[in-house]
């Protein structure tokens, strides 16, 4: 019994020890290693900067929260300056004196086949009843007018016959004597804007819508500032569209002041206003444009009339211009009859002379009203307005 007892104590404390020994080497294989030694630790690198590669970081200047500016606080007050308006420019105008002289070759690139026409005719050896034919011809062509040729070819056929021998150069010294004295060179061609006793002088501006007119006065508005004076325009032309902005427009472009009314008004009472304010302004002229609706006949007469007379409430017309298109030939002289009828023609102003119009348009209109012309138009420049000068016309009529 007792050896039994003693054989199942071992057999315990056997099976305890084995059990020990596994358990301890499974606690063993389960241990976690040590850990390792603690690493250094740098900073990183600083951010590189525009152009630097991964350089050393710098010191730099660090804001304080008050020099930082916080969201949420008042926007900034934005002040806008109104626009700033220039005045237009104010151009100088070239002087009047010599202006036809200057464009001379202008006018006798359109102008000299009358007086080369007629110098080739001269020059014939033996001047038969068929070549005095073609010279009439050839003066009608021109615009000169029936009875103005019938006066130069008689000249021309005693002077000839008398002098016998022609050279060219005395050719051309006859023709241009003979044309002088049918231009006329004895006559006042002056515009009347100076009067003697008062201020300021009125000049009324006539004629036919598309002749010219409105810009025509624009451009003398131009002479007369170029000569010194200071001058008003009146844009008593109402009834054409735009026609006082265009006015307006020639007047800033040499400082000179516009009065004008609303669209379809009364045309008088701006030239009546025109005349007051150049009074008052103390200018040397004012300028009035005029409507020109001939085709309405009665109604533009009757205005034209009107303006005449409230005008003359402040003081007479020192000038009355007539527009004629050059290029019309015997229908300008057609107009010209017509505005004759109802005012005073004092001057023509003869436009668009280096088109195709002839240079005899310059006698016969002179002829049908008995008025000189006294400005020419040369072309679309703003200074291509000109005094007449019958000595510089005639000389780009038959060349050099």
């Amino acid at each position: 019994m007792e050896t039994v007892i003693l054989a199942v104590v071992i057999a315990v404390v056997v099976l305890g020890a084995l059990g020990g020994l596994i358990v301890g080497s499974r606690r063993r294989k389960s241990l976690p290693p040590p850990p390792p030694k603690t690493p250094d630790i740098t900073a990183p690198p600083a951010e590189p900067h525009v152009g630097d590669e991964a350089e050393t970081p710098r010191d730099e200047p660090r804001r304080t929260i008050e020099e930082v500016d916080l969201p949420g606080g008042p926007a900034p007050v934005v002040v806008e300056e109104p626009p700033i308006v220039e005045a237009p420019e104010i151009e100088i105008p070239e002087p009047t004196a010599g202006r036809l002289v200057r464009l001379r070759t202008r006018l006798s690139r359109s102008q000299n086949a009358l007086g080369k026409g007629l110098l080739t005719l001269l020059s014939r050896e033996h001047l038969d009843e068929d070549t005095w034919e073609e010279i009439e011809d050839t003066l009608l062509t021109a615009d000169v007018g029936v009875q103005p040729t019938q006066e130069l070819v008689e000249r021309l056929r005693e002077r000839v016959r008398v002098l016998g021998t022609r050279t060219p150069e005395e050719l051309r010294g006859l023709l241009r004597d003979e044309l002088l004295t049918l231009v006329g060179t004895d006559v006042d061609r002056t515009v009347k804007t100076e009067p003697e006793d008062r201020k300021p002088g009125i000049v009324m501006v006539v004629g036919v819508n598309g002749t010219g007119k409105t810009t025509t006065t624009g451009k003398l508005a131009r002479v007369l500032v170029a000569d010194g004076r200071t001058v008003v325009l009146g844009a008593a032309d109402t009834f054409r569209a735009a026609a006082a902005d265009q006015l307006q427009t020639w007047g800033e472009r040499v400082g000179a002041y516009t009065v004008r009314g609303p669209e379809a008004g009364d045309p008088a009472s701006v030239a009546f206003d025109a005349v007051k304010e150049g009074k008052e302004m103390g200018v040397d002229v004012v300028l009035i444009d005029t409507a020109g609706r001939l085709h309405t006949k009665t109604g533009l007469m009757d205005e034209l009339g009107k303006v005449k007379r409230v005008v003359e409430k402040h003081a007479p017309l020192d000038e009355v211009l007539l527009v004629l298109d050059a290029t019309t030939g015997q229908n300008g002289l057609v107009q010209a009859r017509v505005f004759a009828e109802v005012v005073d023609i004092t001057g023509i102003v003869l436009t668009k002379l280096d088109g195709t119009a002839k240079g005899g348009i310059v006698v016969a209109v002179q002829r049908e009203l008995g008025v000189p012309v006294k400005l020419i138009g040369l072309g679309e420049g703003a200074d291509d307005l000109a005094p007449f000068e019958p000595e510089a016309f005639v000389d780009a009529l038959i060349g050099d």
